[in-house]
């Protein structure tokens, strides 16, 4: 029985995470689990799981936690201190680190640190410390297992083949729910018309960032990072049906391609259970019911932050955890009415241009360079002027 330690477990993936487990309680046991603030939702997972441990991030909700568990044997943890030290307690075959943003890098490095499995939801933290994280996770002798549907679907296909042979990665996207939409109309587009995606159910930020495509300018340089690839052989293809959940294309011209259904159970299991695969009770994949699957290039100029993307990649050092950081802030802008979405690329474009590039950084660097454009982005909107 794998012992498992879930990070987020009252967002969406943690949720799914905990459904695996629930199917298949006679292979996973869950001893940890974290929450940002949902101290309700987390009470009611710690009465169900009986974690060793539980821990909450946010400092002001531990109170109301403790009371909620008043009598569980479940010891409490607080803060971010609280949430590195379940990431690294003993005892621990597999974390789960489902938390979003920037939150999730101290916790995930400090289960690889341990030598743990770790099964990576949260881009952010390659995109911010990709050079890092990997060197970390090959002197503890850690193994990284990505549950991004894309990423899960590249080392799948690249399982049981050399990486030296990839000519290419194809990373698929539906396009986002304005895939379909005149760059021209964004600015009149309401908050609900935005978060409509079409095939996906997820939390708000990553909503947005499909809308913007953000997402997949991060999942480049997450790819770049978890499978020692060049940028250069890195490319986006919009796939409207979301069934191909990404492809490697070989030097010797064959194409590998992962395929089914649009539900993150299905990547979160296979993380779990690797290197067995386990029953599902999802449905089968119809691919007569979709008829044909449809392949076309991206529009950089309608989703600039495609480009941002690349360029971060191809620049490495702390240009990546400034991207990230930017869109974060930005985004969260959004999400609390005091930003358009259409200065969300802009925004951020400037954040970047401004920003001195420092090469091969240690994680204080990093840090430094995620709080200076988080607070570029507010000095921007209050029509300031940036500082290098």
């Amino acid at each position: 029985m794998k012992r498992i330690v879930v990070l987020g477990s009252t967002g969406s993936i943690g949720l799914n995470t905990l459904n695996v487990v629930r199917e298949h309680p006679e292979e996973f046991q869950v001893v940890g689990l974290s929450a940002w603030d949902n101290a309700e939702r987390l009470c009611e997972q710690v009465r169900e799981f009986k974690p060793r441990a539980a821990a909450i991030g946010r400092e002001g909700s531990s109170l109301k936690l403790k009371g909620l568990l008043d009598g569980s044997p479940t010891r409490l943890l607080a803060g971010e201190e609280g949430v590195v030290e379940l990431a690294s307690m003993d005892g621990v075959d597999q974390v789960i680190v489902a938390i979003t943003g920037a939150a999730a890098l101290k916790p995930a490095l400090g289960a690889i640190r341990e030598g743990r499995i770790v099964g990576l939801a949260n881009k952010e933290t390659l995109v911010m410390a990709g050079e890092l994280m990997m060197e970390e996770a090959r002197k503890h002798q850690a193994k990284i297992l990505p549950i991004d549907s894309e990423h899960s679907a590249i080392f799948q296909c690249l399982e049981g083949n050399s990486g030296q042979g990839i000519r290419r990665i194809l990373l698929t996207t539906s396009g986002g729910p304005l895939k379909d939409i005149p760059a021209e109309r964004f600015g009149s587009l309401s908050k609900t018309q935005i978060m409509d995606h079409p095939r996906w159910k997820m939390g708000p930020k990553i909503t947005v960032d499909s809308a913007t495509m953000m997402n997949k300018a991060l999942e480049i340089i997450e790819a770049r990072s978890l499978f020692g690839v060049p940028s250069e052989k890195i490319e986006v293809v919009v796939h409207p049906e979301a069934v191909v959940h990404s492809m490697v294309e070989f030097v010797d011209g064959s194409v590998m391609a992962q395929l089914g259904i649009t539900d993150m159970r299905l990547p979160i299991q296979y993380a779990m259970s690797y290197p067995r695969r386990l029953s599902s009770s999802l449905p089968a994949l119809d691919l007569v019911a979709f008829g044909r699957l449809t392949f076309e290039p991206p529009n950089p100029a309608k989703f600039p932050c495609l480009t941002f993307g690349v360029e971060a990649a191809r620049a490495g050092g702390t240009l990546p955890a400034v991207l990230n950081a930017a869109n974060e802030a930005a985004v969260a802008a959004f999400l609390k009415d005091s930003l358009p979405f259409t200065q969300i690329p802009s925004l951020i474009e400037r954040v970047l241009g401004a920003h001195r590039n420092t090469a091969h950084p240690t994680l204080a660097q990093i840090l430094e360079a995620d709080a200076w454009a988080h607070e570029q982005v507010t000095e921007l909107r209050h029509g300031k002027e940036v500082a290098g």
